[in-house]
């Protein structure tokens, strides 16, 4: 018996999943290579993701598949799978219409909403690619150059948003010759463009069937931008079977019996990002559930609309990032009514984005339990835009958080020892066949064996049982060198940081390449830290000069140094806090939430040198006296 079932046993169990087992294939080769892979075959999936509409508008029509609430009373406008397939074929006529070239995308600039959706499907049906954008490039970006970048790479046919008036300010920097605006609700000014509701009322032909039995398992369905980590984004091609054949991994290893309830859903990432638009979106779609879509977000001023929709819906799966788990365990402490709604139905917790700290795990299990008399496993995937997007996943019963899991049945991945770690690359039918219009980069992304190289590091939780599970370890091409030639694995060491001075800091920079040590630049946790002084109403100036705050995080920071038996590779000797939040426009902050370690330390040189100053000032936390 290992540490972690005999950990298990002696608490409550965790509420029930018959999750696959965990029967992976080991190929140890000798130059050190490793390669897992499931024994299980992947079952079969469906042919095109329209498939799942219509298989579903046809068995259950009435059945809710949409909602978003609406109108000034922000009540719920639900869809159903029979109204959303015929406003879908109504859209995909109006599409083919108008004749558009195939290699010549819909792209859509605005957010989750029922329109994208329908959209999307129709555009798909067309067997023209959806590439839905940012509203981060058109609504917070200055100078547009992201969307403009985008649009000379893909040369979009369409343009949808949801508000023109709120969007006309990115149009106005486009160059739209030829390109057909639809807006949804009020019309961009000066502006042409064609109305959605005109379009969903497109009478509809025989072409639309024709149109759908020839998309093929190679039909590109998406483009999806890349989160710009290492530069500007790239359009990564979505194949129908990249798609089809990643929702039914993640539903292979987490099989629902008969019996289970509906699959409920409410969820706020954003479509544009492989994550909320392809692991959950689709996922929801092939099983039939219903996805509310929430217009929430995890950060001040807009939680309050998850809570109102957390409520109201009791969901059957739930995922958010660590940000967003600890506003809610905040509020679900004082509230008993909202955490019977939110584990009433529940099967399954999951996070992603960044490594859900030890202390949030704890008081989410302590809410669980004192409802329910249940634990829930928190369960976490890996992958990226290239994969569709989840490639591993931890698909057991694990306590332990920050893991990525093993491969799905249908994946293998490859292990190409670097140092102490493995570099991770992929391969199998939810891997990308490439980046569109740029071959070049296509070709450096594969290596000799045809593995994706996603740039990622991993190393095992137990080498002598492969089966324990992998971690993160970090972006390969992030890790460097001290003067004194020890080697920091960047990954492991920021997220580990972060989680020692949690629940203060947000996010962070590790600084000291060719330096004597590492230091820290960290963006602190507004709402968490206004809760530590009192003061909610508390600047970000007045928050990260705080003594209370700084304190917090020199303590926590100390106590890392301490577990680590002060390591020269693992040790924090300086840190700071920033008040300027990371710049989109800088390339600091890439869409999905992650940093950018290298934009990130160029961007900030001067408070980096503030650092390594031979005489720091105040605003540097020294840790080493």
């Amino acid at each position: 018996m290992n540490a972690e079932t005999a950990s298990v046993l002696t608490k409550p169990a965790f509420r029930k999943i018959d999750w696959l087992p965990r029967d992976i294939a080991v190929e140890r080769r000798d130059d050190g290579v490793i390669v897992l892979k499931s024994r299980f075959p992947l079952d079969p999936y469906e042919p095109h993701i329209p498939a799942s509409v219509a298989k579903w508008a046809a068995a259950r029509p009435d059945h809710i598949w949409l909602a978003q609430r609406r109108g000034p009373e922000r009540q719920w406008h639900k869809v159903s799978y029979g109204d959303a397939k015929r406003t879908i074929d109504a859209l995909t006529q109006a599409l083919l219409d108008m004749k558009l070239p195939a290699e010549r995308p819909v792209a859509i600039l605005s957010g989750n909403s029922i329109e994208h959706a329908l959209m999307t499907q129709a555009a798909m049906q067309a067997r023209i690619p959806a590439a839905p954008v940012s509203p981060a490039y058109s609504l917070m970006s200055l100078d547009h150059a992201k969307l403009k970048y985008l649009f000379n790479l893909v040369k979009p046919a369409v343009v949808m948003v949801q508000d023109g008036a709120m969007f006309e300010k990115a149009l106005a920097a486009l160059d739209l010759d030829g390109i057909t605006v639809i807006h949804v609700d009020r019309a961009p000014a000066n502006i042409k463009s064609v109305a959605y509701a005109d379009l969903a009322a497109t009478p509809v032909t025989s072409a639309v069937e024709e149109s759908i039995a020839q998309i093929t398992p190679d039909t590109v369905g998406k483009l999806l931008f890349t989160s710009g980590s290492t530069g500007m984004p790239k359009a990564v091609s979505n194949t129908q079977k990249m798609m089809c054949a990643n929702a039914r991994m993640m539903m292979q290893v987490r099989p629902r019996p008969d019996d289970a309830p509906d699959g409920v859903y409410l969820d706020w990432m954003p479509w544009n990002h492989t994550m909320g638009g392809n692991a959950l979106f689709n996922v929801a779609l092939t099983e039939g559930g219903t996805l509310y879509i929430d217009d929430g977000r995890p950060v001040p001023g807009q939680f309050e609309e998850t809570l109102r929709n957390l409520r109201e819906i009791s969901p059957t799966y739930y995922a958010n990032v660590p940000a967003g788990y600890a506003a809610l365990a905040a509020v679900m402490e004082k509230d008993d009514a909202l955490c019977r709604s939110f584990f009433g139905n529940l099967g399954l917790l999951a996070y992603g984005g960044a490594r859900l700290p030890d202390d949030l795990y704890d008081r989410f299990q302590t809410l669980a339990v004192r409802t329910t008399g249940e634990r829930f496993v928190f369960y976490t995937g890996w992958g990226s835009t290239e994969t569709a997007p989840t490639s591993t996943g931890t698909y057991w019963d694990t306590e332990r958080v920050g893991l990525i899991g093993l491969p799905f049945p249908g994946v293998e991945l490859k292990m190409v020892p670097v140092g102490a770690q493995y570099e991770l690359r992929l391969r199998g039918v939810n891997v990308t066949p490439g980046y569109y219009g740029q071959p070049e980069l296509t070709q450096k992304a594969f290596d000799e064996e045809g593995f994706y190289c996603i740039g990622d590091a991993g190393v095992f939780v137990d080498p002598q049982d492969p089966a324990q599970g992998l971690i993160f370890s970090g972006r390969v091409v992030e890790d460097f060198k001290l003067t004194t030639g020890t080697f920091v694995l960047v990954g492991a060491l920021r997220t580990d940081a972060i989680a020692a001075a949690s629940p203060v800091v947000q996010d962070a920079l590790v600084a000291g390449q060719d330096r004597p040590f590492i230091g820290l630049l960290a963006w602190p946790n507004l709402d968490s830290c206004r809760r530590l002084i009192g003061d909610m109403n508390a600047s970000m100036d007045t928050v990260v000069n705080h003594p209370e705050v700084r304190a917090h995080l020199r303590d926590g920071l100390l106590a890392h140094n301490q577990a680590c038996n002060n390591t020269s590779s693992r040790r924090i000797v300086r840190a700071m806090l920033m008040a300027e939040p990371p710049s989109i426009d800088g390339n600091e902050l890439t869409d999905k939430g992650y940093i950018n370690q290298r934009a990130g330390l160029e961007r900030r040189a001067a408070l980096v040198e503030q650092l390594y100053a031979d005489q720091p000032g105040p605003d540097v936390i020294m840790l080493d006296r």
